[in-house]
């Protein structure tokens, strides 16, 4: 017999706007469930630059967007501090770049009420010594960098403290509709194999780039394309402040601090469905091109790893170039499509996620009869114990603090001890549900060092057969999983010590261990 759940909401989609709606509705009273097919922000909201925008980069092509940001980004650094690390940003222009987009940056970003302010090109070098020595001008602006997966944990973790439920790796198969409104979602537990009913008075695709065939499932339409951007990681911090190319939004054209690395992109490329992306050596090596006119060290410097979002992107007409397309947010109430009970949340920046849920919870409540006002724009976002440790450089110091000889690294690139991947794995551990390596991963700082996995998925694969979190062959499983994901970032970068690095991890985990040998040979 299926199982059968009951919520006044249920939420579709783990991203931020997914968590972020959790957390307001709970902070209003409405009981919710979110469900997600994968894990925490799987899609966009794990695959961007982490960049919490000032607005300026959208002044001219989308100064609603601008504006939004613009507001958005301050009301994050205030309310949830925990997620970002305030860097400042540049906008840098270099020899041969558009002379009248230079000039007319400080008026536009006061039209959208931006601070920009005009910083003398030595200066400029000063303040950020990897720039190139061409450069002929640059701006102030309240750029940042932000963590993703601390913002979408940390939102959840409130949620769940105030009742909401979360189900991860639930795939919505179908829905069953009578007359205007869903009457059931059905739910696959891809864990476990077995199927999950649920019934809500409303139910909220948050489904990103999928929204579209989420909809579809529902018998509603969106129009959307889907736009992939490549981003890839140096293995250092090659500036303190978030650097922008000084001219319209184009490819290459942003440098983000993230903690001890900064994350180099991006790129806008028409792809077809939104499963089918990847990073590619051909994106990579046009964007170094390009960006080393502004940040010459882009040439020589290592990278460990690239990675991929999707922009969902909703179309209201014709065109090829997806820089174009709004960076606003599309909600819809899909009562043209006849349905009554079903709202749609997609697009928008991760920047504007706070305002996305806010205007989707508002339109839940009226529907609901519920009139308590949002609390999100004025309340402090908790840090929460679940999201801690992707904080880069905590647990060294806390190991250091401890010492424990008994307390063994398991990842020495980020060192990650054990003490906290047991911690986190309890708080992962409930329902029957155990996590596994990925999940680990994007909890923690495990894998993420220059090694990418290659020395720490043995020894955590280890630790989990000793703890008992695995049996029999299921960690072979777990660990393919795991290096498949790693790979796939790695792939497209394999040029001087990378290609040594890929030959060592090749020798030991397929060679040594046989892990590309197929179950049934």
């Amino acid at each position: 017999m299926n199982k059968t759940l009951s919520t006044q909401v249920l939420i579709i989609g783990g991203g931020a706007t997914g968590a972020g709606l959790a957390r307001d509705l709970a902070l209003r009273g409405v009981r919710c469930i979110l469900v997600e097919k994968r894990d925490i922000n799987a899609g966009a909201s794990g695959g961007n630059h982490g960049l919490l925008h000032s607005g300026a980069r959208y002044i001219a092509s989308d100064p609603a967007a601008a504006r939004e940001c613009r507001d958005e980004g301050a009301l994050i650094k205030r309310l949830a501090p925990q997620c970002v690390e305030d860097t400042g940003g540049l906008f840098v222009a270099v020899e041969g770049d558009d002379e009248r987009y230079i000039a007319d940056f400080a008026d536009r970003c006061r039209r959208c009420g931006i601070v920009a302010v005009s910083v003398d090109p030595k200066d400029a070098l000063e303040m950020e010594p990897s720039l190139s020595t061409k450069t002929i001008a640059a701006f102030a602006v309240a750029d940042a960098s932000i963590d993703p997966f601390k913002l979408s944990l940390d939102n959840l973790a409130q949620a769940g403290g105030l009742g909401a439920r979360q189900l991860l790796h639930h795939q919505v198969v179908g829905f069953d509709r009578r007359g205007g409104r869903i009457a059931t979602v059905r739910l696959k537990d891809n864990r476990r194999g077995i199927e999950i009913l649920v019934q809500a008075d409303q139910i909220v695709n948050a489904g990103g780039a999928w929204a579209a065939e989420v909809a579809a499932m529902a018998g509603g339409r969106i129009k959307m394309v889907y736009s992939q951007g490549t981003l890839i990681i140096c293995q250092t911090r090659i500036g303190e402040r978030v650097i922008n190319r000084l001219r319209m939004a184009a490819d290459a054209d942003i440098l983000v601090p993230a903690s001890t690395v900064s994350i180099f992109g991006t790129t806008s490329k028409r792809i077809d469905v939104p499963d089918n992306y990847r990073p590619t050596t051909a994106e990579i090596d046009a964007m170094i091109d390009d960006g080393r006119a502004v940040i010459p060290k882009l040439a020589h410097t290592r990278y460990i790893r690239a990675y991929a979002g999707v922009r969902p992107l909703v179309r209201s007409g014709d065109g090829t170039d997806d820089r174009a397309v709004s960076r606003g947010y599309s909600l819809l109430d899909h009562e043209a499509d006849g349905l009554d009970n079903f709202i749609s949340i997609t697009g928008g920046k991760l920047t504007t996620y706070r305002l996305m849920a806010e205007k989707t919870a508002d339109l839940v409540c009226r529907r609901l009869g519920n009139t308590s006002p949002c609390r999100t724009a004025k309340d402090p976002l908790p840090a929460s114990s679940e999201a801690r440790y992707t904080e880069p450089g905590l647990t060294p110091k806390m190991w250091f603090r401890r010492k424990d000889p008994s307390d063994l690294l398991l990842c020495e690139c980020e060192m990650v001890p054990t003490s906290v991947f047991n911690e986190i794995v309890a708080s992962l551990t409930t329902d029957g549900h155990r996590p596994g390596l990925l999940e680990m991963g994007q909890r923690s700082r495990v894998g993420k060092g220059p090694c990418q996995g290659s020395f720490c998925s043995l020894r955590i694969t280890a630790h989990m057969y000793n703890e008992g979190m695995l049996e029999g062959r299921e960690g072979v499983g777990e660990l393919k999983a795991f290096l498949n994901e790693r790979w796939r970032g790695m792939q497209p970068l394999l040029w001087g010590p990378a290609v040594s690095q890929a030959e060592l991890q090749e020798a030991l985990h397929c060679g040594l261990l046989g892990l590309d040998v197929s179950e049934t040979a």
